[in-house]
């Protein structure tokens, strides 16, 4: 249905966490279906009942998918004609409604901030709710509900019959009265009522326990897992969202409809079999982006291609990877392979990969691979860590003719890889060093600093590890009659030669090649491997398995994945500031855009420019983070100030992790504070807020419970003999039934204290008025008040007290969390610049051995001034200490003094 030229129309951009998505209220068919932000705003939805909310990124848009709308699925952009995606005259929702029962819907679209209501037991369309009117008129009070506030824009679905398995109708919209009592069976209640319904749990969550819902498996977006059942289900493992229940959300665990896959937990599994990850659903096949976003990760099926040529035949980065590239939060291990076109790196790359196929592998005379190839997946032996392979181009293709091309491309793997894998045919001879000129190349097209060309000791802190792999290789590893390791072998290949009279141009072209791999790879690898098959089966490596090969060829093709998976360290900049995907795609935009325009790729410049980008998204995401924690799990007014704390707290301790993975070379802690101060800024709103709505409800408590007093003051029954007494027993009898009621928020007392003062002053007439009281019990009574009052501007006193001291505690323990993830994060740099250091140093001191050894004793004394730099740098790196306290501390203090302004 999809395969003609409508299907091609489809959007499905991948939204990221933190961008603005919508779904059509009146259109959608399928509840899991969105618009992002430019197919909405070029939609016919805007005038309709739309929903607006943050994507936690990985939401596909929806626009030209026909089957999950019922009117107007393509934008004008995705159309293939204006009249799909003009607003129909009729749809299907409207033909429906348009009788009786269509004129009994409410409609009315709440605002932001207003009350709304959505009934667990009832509800078909998830979309559905009720306004608060219309839910007070309703059923659904006393079935299993859930309240929540609107952002706005939310139309009342009160009428709508296609909405609700039962009770679509309030009292007030309702044909007739059987159209809105509670049905004694309802559709969902039928359908459930065999064995399926008898394994469902249904538990009834209460306030604040914890509730969840899995990313990966939820068809219907309002169902969650109770505690008991998530932690014996398959859900654990996938990408599961975590939250804090308000209340009435019903265990799903058992409903076949509300997920795509896995929904039983192993105590309501009919059979094992029901609650197992299954290994594939409906959701995997038809849904399932390449590359699925799963805690900061991703693991793509295919290599995709990352750097190719764009329309104008010039070099570019492919923005289907970048979006891949930007789903990665965690650190990255990029492994690049280079080599001569017909080489088999390819094949290396799947086995890195753990794949029988991937990269493309071919048994022609024709180069396969074009431009750079980028498959990433979970890092095999580091946990939280992401492996990105890289294949590039094969160098040296008669057909291409392009040198310059071949250049670039292998600069390109040199600057993002941080293993550099060489791969090459037959034995490492002077031929095979030629054909490695491009690293000779290197200074000429790569600049350390924008101002100057830097030395090479710079470009060998920044650059890979080096690892040739030399492929059918067929010599015994001896060398004057000793056997010899393959890295023995290597470094026995890039021996220097002496310079003599009369042979000095062909010594330099002797020595050129292997000095620039001494200079400029500070650790170097070598593995030889025999020829895998013979010349037929070579023609089909994908299809061929282990056993199918030869056994050696096995065994060192092993050796080798396990020393890249063990070795490879994450992808750095000097100073050892690690990498995530995200800043990978930017740093491989910025080199490309720089070769675009003519000019050397700059590190520095580099630096700069990853650093503006990434920390002004780290702010706003980690920011928007904790604003949506805090509306999504805030209900005003809290019991007590702790309890908008202890959300406060989590809240601040997940956006500050945010930002210190996503950021990047924040100088100053510039950034940081910002957001710091951006964050105390919304607390300082809420705990404001939670004063002003603890105040309102307070004072709307205040007449219900105090009702028969007000009453008597009304009418005067309190002016007589005896009066004054039943005032105080009537003041206090509303005092305690005030102080019961729950829910009134953290200024409880302190409204309360403005009320009784308030009354005292009317009491003092009521007293002077009571005939049956000596001015003895008057004076008595008076001072009786007096201590009264005292006691409660104790308690008042006492609730602000705490209430100061949990703000100050809140700062405090903010600003302790700051400093803590900011001090593991600067750690973490120092010990890999302090490696990088001595990674460079041991390499310069072993070749400095190896020259003096050899007869070079000038080349060895040339390299002492650099081994002296080295060294005083490592004495410096040892004892550095963070030099972020004065700023931080400052910049905090500030934070802290404009935090109390909203205290009473």
């Amino acid at each position: 249905m999809q395969s003609g030229q409508r299907g091609m129309q489809r959007c499905g951009r991948v939204s990221r966490m933190g961008e603005t998505i919508y779904s059509c209220r009146d259109c959608v068919s399928d509840p899991t279906c969105v618009f992002c932000e430019d197919c909405f705003q070029n939609s016919a939805h805007k005038a309709h009942a739309y929903k607006r909310r943050t994507s936690t990124g990985g939401s596909s848009c929806s626009c030209g998918d026909v089957d999950g709308w019922r009117s107007a699925p393509y934008c004008s952009k995705h159309a293939p004609s204006p009249s799909d995606w003009e607003t129909p005259t009729t749809s299907h929702w409207n033909q429906e409604e348009s009788g009786q029962r269509g004129m009994q819907r409410c409609g009315r679209v709440s605002r932001m901030g207003e009350t709304i209501y959505s009934c667990r037991d009832c509800v078909l369309d998830p979309t559905c709710v009720f306004c608060e009117d219309c839910f007070q008129n309703s059923a659904h009070k006393a079935h299993a509900y859930k309240r929540r506030t609107s952002t706005g824009g939310s139309a009342c679905s009160c009428g709508d019959v296609d909405g609700w398995h039962s009770a679509p109708y309030c009292s007030k919209h309702a044909p007739s009265p059987s159209d809105w009592e509670t049905p004694t069976t309802s559709h969902w209640n039928q359908e459930e009522s065999g064995q399926r319904g008898m394994q469902r749990c249904g538990r009834v969550s209460r306030m604040g326990e914890t509730i969840y819902s899995c990313r990966d498996c939820v068809s219907d977006p309002t169902c969650v897992f109770c505690e008991d059942c998530f932690q014996n289900s398959a859900h654990k493992a996938h990408a599961y969202k975590r939250r804090t229940s308000t209340g009435g959300s019903a265990c799903s665990c058992g409903d076949v409809d509300g997920w795509r896959s896995a929904p039983y937990c192993s105590k309501h599994a009919p059979s094992p079999s029901d609650w197992e990850t299954p290994t594939t659903s409906h959701w995997n096949q038809e849904e399932v982006p390449r590359a699925p976003f799963k805690g900061g990760t991703v693991s793509m099926r295919e290599p995709v291609c990352l750097i190719g040529n764009g329309p104008d035949g010039r070099m570019s980065v492919q923005q289907g990877a970048l979006k891949i590239l930007e789903q990665i939060q965690q650190p990255v291990v990029v492994v690049a392979v280079v080599g001569l076109y017909r080489t088999g790196k390819s094949y290396l790359m799947n086995r890195l990969a753990g794949k029988q196929a991937g990269f493309a592998l071919g048994s022609t005379i024709e180069s396969k691979t074009k431009g750079i190839w980028m498959w990433c997946v979970p890092h095999p032996s580091k946990p939280g860590h992401t492996l990105v392979l890289l294949d590039t181009e094969g160098l040296g293709d008669v057909q291409k003719g392009d040198e310059k091309h071949d250049t670039w491309i292998f600069c390109l793997a040199v600057l993002l890889s941080s293993t550099l894998v060489y791969n090459s045919m037959g034995t490492i001879d002077n031929t095979a060093l030629e054909k490695l000129h491009y690293v000779t190349e290197l200074t000429e097209h790569i600049r350390v600093k924008s101002s100057e060309c830097n030395r090479n000791t710079e470009l060998m802190r920044i650059f890979p590890s080096f690892v040739w792999t030399v492929r059918d290789f067929t010599l015994d590893l001896e060398l004057k009659g000793k056997t010899i390791t393959a890295d023995e072998y290597l470094e026995s290949a890039l021996r220097l030669k002496q310079v003599n009279a009369g042979s000095r141009p062909e010594v330099e072209k002797h020595n050129k090649v292997r000095q620039s791999l001494m200079d400029f790879f500070a650790v170097r690898r070598c593995f030889v491997m025999d020829r895998p098959a013979n010349g037929k089966m070579m023609k089909r490596m994908e299809e061929l398995k282990d056993d199918d090969l030869d056994s050696t060829f096995v065994q060192q093709a092993q050796e080798f994945c396990s020393y890249i998976h063990l070795s490879t360290k994450v992808k750095t900049m000097r100073g050892g500031r690690g990498l995530t995907g995200r800043m990978l795609g930017s740093l491989a935009t910025t080199y490309v855009e720089a070769i675009r325009s003519g000019k050397v790729p700059c590190l520095e410049s580099a630096v700069a420019s990853l650093a503006l980008i990434q920390n002004g998204r780290a702010v706003k995401e980690a920011l928007e983070f904790y604003q949506a924690e805090m509306e999504c799990k805030v209900q005003f007014p809290t019991e007590t100030q702790e309890a908008l704390s202890t959300i406060h707290t989590a809240a601040t301790k997940q956006a500050i992790s945010i930002f210190i993975n996503a950021s990047f070379n924040d100088e100053d802690q510039k950034h940081q504070l910002q957001l710091m101060s951006s964050m105390e800024k919304k607390y300082a709103e809420s705990c404001k807020k939670n004063v002003k709505v603890s105040r309102k409800v307070c004072w709307s408590v205040i007449p219900r419970v105090f009702a028969s007093l007000d009453a008597g003051l009304k009418d005067g029954s309190y002016m007589r003999s005896g009066g004054y007494g039943d005032f105080r027993r009537a003041l206090d009898r509303g005092a305690q039934l005030y102080r019961s009621e729950k829910r009134k928020g953290v200024m409880g007392e302190e409204v309360l204290t403005e009320y009784l003062k308030e009354k005292n002053v009317v009491g003092e007439s009521i007293r002077a008025a009571d005939r049956s009281l000596t001015e003895a019990q008057k004076k008595m009574e008076e001072n009786k008040v007096k201590q009264q009052e005292a006691e409660q501007q104790r308690k008042l006193l006492e609730q602000r007290t705490q209430i100061q001291q949990q703000a100050l505690s809140d700062l405090k323990s903010s600003n302790e969390e700051n400093i803590r993830q900011l001090e593991a994060k600067m750690e973490r740099e120092k010990k890999r610049s302090q490696a990088e250091i001595e990674r460079v140093l041991a390499a310069k001191l072993k070749e400095r051995q190896e020259l003096l050894e050899n007869g070079f004793a000038g080349r060895a004394k040339d390299m002492e001034d650099d081994i002296r730099e080295l060294k005083k740098e490592q004495k410096k790196e040892q004892e550095k200490k963070p030099g972020f306290w004065g700023k931080l501390g400052s910049g905090l203090h500030s934070i802290g003094d404009a935090f109390f302004g909203w205290m009473f």
